[in-house]
């Protein structure tokens, strides 16, 4: 990375983490991850219903879930969860909340030879991550369902989900290699009821070049899915959505409404002639290289864009949040 946008980039996360005033916050807010003396666990495996915080699992270089939720009405709150090569949180039960979390170094083989590691996994069901950083992960921050075997619904509020050159060496990579596919990436069944993703006031960043994947981009929202994403800001980014028409397993509905977009080569990336593509008060800030791709030049039936308007400057963005109406 440039020196100067290395500087740039730092500046924007002391921003982040200092916060800013908004009527609605956008992005983490108050403690995330754990408060004073929490319990120390390599691995942590949940099967009762019940409430489980203030937990320290650090996976010492080991696979698997590091923490395992395979029950239903579970509440995992204020824990860290690191340094594994497997997935941060594999969720395979429903009715779960997971919030004020922080999942970080998830690494699985090398930069030149990536492995999925996600932050948050497992089965669509009645799910809801809350003011949760996630950072540093080979495979996604956050991604349902890679079986495809459920239906359900996900929501993502208030989050921080990044990645970006690593700052030290850790299990395998090296620092300033960036690793990472997606912030979010959605995996189907391919009919029936569509799996509904919310994402609301959450902030993205990091999903840029250099990496080992082609087309790294914050949300890759495909197959069976209805998503709707409300007041979500992107920057750093290579692509910010890149959403996705019919396939083998079906084409993604999206929603996106009053979110801003900076520093970004490709604002929405439109493939395989998705059908129902909605679009409103879309906000692109300076450093947006090309607002809006269309790939394979296939047609979007049902595609409406309205309100699009020029915004501010990332660093504007952090500091004052989304422009209103």
């Amino acid at each position: 990375m440039h020196p100067a946008r290395s500087f740039l980039v730092l500046l924007l996360l002391l921003l982040i983490t200092a916060g800013w005033s908004s009527a609605d916050p956008v992005g983490t807010q108050g403690v995330v991850g754990t408060l004073e003396s929490p319990t120390v666990v390599h691995r942590l495996e949940i099967t009762k219903p019940g409430v489980y915080e203030n937990f320290l699992v650090d996976a010492g270089g080991k696979g698997g879930n590091t923490v395992k939720i395979s029950c239903d009405d579970v509440t995992l709150r204020n824990c860290e969860i690191r340094n594994g090569t497997g997935n941060g949180i594999g969720v395979f039960g429903t009715r779960v909340v997971i919030e004020h979390c922080r999942i970080h170094h998830m690494l699985n083989g090398t930069f030149e030879d990536q492995k999925d590691a996600h932050g948050i996994t497992g089965r669509w069901g009645d799910v809801t991550i809350r003011n949760c950083d996630i950072a540093f992960t080979s495979g996604d921050s956050i991604q349902f369902d890679p079986d495809r075997t459920s239906r359900g619904r996900v929501v993502i509020e208030n989050c921080h989900l990044r990645t970006g050159p690593l700052p030290g060496d850790a299990l395998g990579f090296k620092a300033g290699q960036r690793p990472g596919e997606n912030a979010m990436d959605t995996k189907t069944m391919p009919d029936g009821d569509r799996c509904q993703l919310i994402m609301r006031n959450c902030l993205l960043n990091g999903w840029n070049q250099p990496a080992q994947i082609d087309n790294m981009a914050a949300l890759n929202l495909k197959e069976h899915v209805h998503a709707e994403v409300t007041r979500c800001i992107f920057f750093d980014n290579e692509i910010a959505f890149r959403v996705r028409g019919s396939g083998n397993r079906g084409g993604a509905h999206v929603s996106i409404s009053d979110c801003v977009i900076d520093d970004t080569r490709v604002g929405v990336r439109a493939e395989d002639g998705i059908e129902n593509l909605t679009i409103h008060r879309l906000g692109f800030g300076p450093g947006v290289e090309t607002r809006m791709k269309t790939h394979n030049g296939r047609e979007l039936p049902g595609f409406v864009s309205t309100g699009e308007y020029e915004a501010p400057s990332i660093g504007v963005l952090l500091k004052s949040g989304i422009p209103g109406k």
